[in-house]
C-alpha cells in the first residue's frame, strides 16, 4: 500500500499515471532484497538538494553491487518533468529506486548491468506547524559495515528500523533514540538527531553505523554560516537527557522538534526554530 496519494511513476523511459507495477516475482530485488532508494522533497515550490539525492542513489546502488544506469544529472531532469504534473502547492515525496534484476553465480551476487530503475512521486503533506515527536530507547541497535550495508540507503536496512519504531510506539512514544554497536547514540529509527545545550549544537559523529543525511549536512552548514557552534562528537543517552533542545533531521519533514525523551521534557526552543527558518530560507534560493 502506498504512503501518499496522486502517485506518478517513471518506468522504462516515460511517466505513467498511478502506482505502476514495476518488479517481477523472480527479480533479484524481489527475491533477495537488493533494492536501494533515495528521497527528496518538493515543497513550497522548491526541491532542495535534489541533485545530491540523485547522486546518492547511484552510490547506494554501487554499495549493493547494483549497476546504476541513470546519470544523476539526467535523473534530476526526469524528476523535474514528473513534478510538472503536480500543482505548485502540492508537497511531493520524490523516490528514485534501483533493484537488481538477475543474479550471477549461485544467484546471490547481482549480475552486472542487470538493473531495474523507477521513480515514484507521491503527494505527502509536510508536517503542520507545531508538530513534534517524543523519543524513548529501544533494545535494537544500528549495525556496522561488517554486518550490513550501512553505507547505502538500502531497503534491507529498514526492517531493523521498523522493529525500533514498533517498540517505541508500543511504549507510547513517537520514535526511538537508537544506539550504535558501542552503546552510544547514533540516530533515531527514522532520522538523524541533534541536541542543543548551552547554545551549542551537538550531533553524533558519523562512525560507519548510520547514514549521515543530506539534510543533516545542510543544517550543519547553515548553522555554522550563522555563527552557531556545531560539534560532531560521541554522545550518550545521558547527554540527551541533559539537553536544552532536541530535534530530528530528515528528508521527509526536514526539522522535527522533540518534546520528550522518556520522562525528560523539552521545549521547541530558539535554535530549533532557527534551524527550520534557515533551511527554508536557503531552499528558496533553489528554484524549480
Amino acid at each position: 500500500m502506498a504512503t501518499g496519494t496522486q502517485i506518478t511513476t517513471y518506468f522504462e523511459g516515460r511517466w505513467h499515471d498511478g502506482d505502476l507495477a514495476v518488479m517481477r516475482a523472480a527479480d533479484h530485488g524481489s527475491w533477495l532484497g537488493t533494492t536501494v532508494f533515495d528521497g527528496a522533497r518538493y515543497a513550497h515550490g522548491v526541491v532542495p538538494d535534489l541533485a545530491a539525492h540523485c547522486a546518492r542513489v547511484n552510490r547506494s546502488a554501487q554499495a549493493l553491487m547494483i549497476t546504476p544506469t541513470v546519470d544523476a544529472d539526467d535523473m534530476v531532469q526526469i524528476v523535474r518533468e514528473g513534478l510538472a504534473r503536480y500543482t505548485p502547492g502540492t508537497a511531493v515525496y520524490i523516490r528514485p529506486m534501483y533493484w537488481a534484476l538477475d543474479g550471477g553465480d549461485l544467484g546471490i551476487v547481482p549480475r552486472e548491468n542487470s538493473t531495474g530503475f523507477a521513480i515514484s512521486l507521491e503527494a505527502i503533506p509536510m508536517a503542520p506547524a507545531g508538530a513534534s515527536t517524543t523519543l524513548t530507547t529501544t533494545r535494537f541497535r544500528r549495525p556496522v559495515m561488517e554486518d550490513n550495508v550501512v553505507n547505502a540507503k538500502a531497503g534491507c536496512l529498514y526492517p531493523n528500523n521498523a522493529r525500533m519504531l514498533a517498540e517505541a510506539r508500543s511504549k507510547g512514544f513517537g520514535n526511538a533514540l537508537v544506539a550504535d554497536a558501542m552503546g552510544n547514540v547514533a540516530e533515531t529509527a527514522s532520522a538523524n538527531v541533534f541536541m542543543v545545550r548551552g547554545g551549542v549544537v551537538f550531533t553524533p559523529i558519523p562512525n560507519g553505523t548510520f547514514l549521515a543525511g543530506i539534510t543533516r549536512a545542510r543544517h550543519i552548514k547553515n548553522l555554522r554560516a550563522d555563527g552557531i557552534d556545531v560539534r560532531e562528537t560521541v554522545l550518550t543517552f545521558d547527554d540527551f537527557r541533559s539537553a536544552d533542545e532536541v530535534f530530528l533531521s530528515g528528508n521527509m519533514m526536514k526539522v522535527t522538534p522533540v518534546s520528550a525523551f522518556d520522562d525528560v521534557r523539552y521545549n521547541s526552543g530558539p535554535v530549533t526554530d532557527r534551524v527550520r527558518q534557515m533551511y527554508w530560507d536557503w531552499a528558496a534560493s533553489e528554484t524549480l
